[in-house]
């Protein structure tokens, strides 16, 4: 009992694997190619070696290497097997898929468990076990639509949505051009450099400080499908105005982040640089400042999805025949939703690339802090 214990998702698969192979076949018989006895039996071996595996005690990584070539090499047999057939899956078809997805968490388990002797073993380890955990919320996904034929126009599988991609890279490039290097960067940086600087300024003057704040968390709160379509009357329908929906969405959270870290310093500290003599500005660059960096980097974060979401949303209200707004609004009238998931997809990696690069650079400015000495 205690070895069944101590990996219930092995004994969860193994459960499920011999539930499905009492329900066999996998695909209904109007499947035009159903699997063959050969790929069924591979596919129910391969899921009974993963979960036995799963009991054994043995180094983490040869472990979490049988899990891993078990759990994705028999989730690819079974999604191979749905082309031409989609639709089509039994039931035992989905205990397998969810066999799979017990094995792939083990496997996730046991990785969390090691503990690398090298910083690249660690890095590479730490980027590991979310491209796993991502993969395999794209292979429930594939395996459901598919299998069950979820109509095109609710839910699209992945592969159709790459397929996609991959032919309209060209318009996603132009699309990406005009909302991301365009509109986006430049109002992120206006925006952000705008309100670090009125905070300096509200920080140096009391009455800016009292009267700003207070601002700031109403502005904070306008819509933007308020603020959006009266930038666009404003500064026409190109790029500009949605750069001005982004300055106006991430001047804010900068401002408060700002003047709340200035004030993060200790009263001790401050002493000790007014017994050496310091005016402010010294001791703005020399104390404050750098106690401020975890507060001024997390409004930076905060506004690289800000400035997406306002940019993209900010084109539904006026813009030239290019935009990723654009193309999301114009497609889905259309019922391509095929390409409103690739516009998506691409929005969603360009946001996490730009939200990863903001936490490098926090990592390495803000080293001393205890949050990144803890990592």
């Amino acid at each position: 009992m205690s070895m069944l214990l101590r990996s219930w998702q092995g004994t969860g698969a193994l459960i499920l694997c011999l539930v499905a192979l009492a329900r066999l076949p996998l695909l209904s018989p109007e499947a035009s190619a159903p699997f063959g006895s050969g790929t069924t039996a591979m596919i129910l071996l391969l899921v009974v070696v993963g979960a036995l595996a799963s009991f054994l005690r043995m180094q983490e990584a040869a472990l979490a290497g049988i899990l891993f070539v078990a759990a994705h090499f028999t989730a690819w047999l079974l999604i191979a097997g749905l082309s031409g057939n989609e639709g089509q899956a039994n039931l035992s078809f989905f205990l397998l898929v969810a066999a799979c997805w017990l094995l792939g968490w083990r496997c996730i388990s046991v990785l969390a468990e090691i503990r690398p002797k090298t910083g690249g073993a660690s890095t590479a380890l730490r980027l590991l076990i979310p491209a796993i955990f991502g993969a395999w919320v794209l292979i429930l996904w594939e395996a459901i639509t598919r299998g069950a034929g979820v109509p095109f126009i609710l839910l699209p599988p992945p592969s159709a949505i790459w397929e996609r991609i991959i032919g309209s890279v060209s318009i996603l490039a132009a699309d990406v051009r005009q909302t991301i290097f365009k509109a986006v960067l430049f109002g992120y940086a206006v925006g952000c450099a705008a309100g670090f600087i009125v905070a300096i300024l509200a920080d140096r003057v009391a009455f800016l400080r009292r009267g700003l704040l207070p601002i700031g968390n109403l502005m904070s709160a306008l819509p933007i499908i308020g603020v959006a379509p009266i930038m666009v009357m404003w500064f026409g329908f190109d790029w500009q105005s949605k750069a001005a929906v982004v300055i106006v969405m991430t001047f804010f959270p900068m401002l408060v982040n700002t003047v709340a870290g200035l004030g993060a310093s200790g009263a001790m500290e401050r002493d000790l640089m007014r017994s050496y003599a310091s005016d402010y500005w010294q001791t703005l660059i020399k104390l404050r400042l750098p106690a401020a960096m975890p507060f001024i980097f997390n409004a930076l974060k905060i506004n690289s999805t800000l400035a997406l979401i306002g940019a993209i949303v900010a084109e539904f209200f006026g813009t030239p025949i290019v935009g990723m707004g654009f193309r999301i609004s114009t497609e889905i009238g259309r019922m391509n939703v095929d390409m409103v998931w690739a516009e998506i997809a691409v929005a969603a990696v360009i946001g996490s690339v730009f939200y990863g690069v903001i936490a490098l650079a926090e990592r390495a400015t803000t080293f001393w802090h205890p949050s990144n000495r803890g990592g």
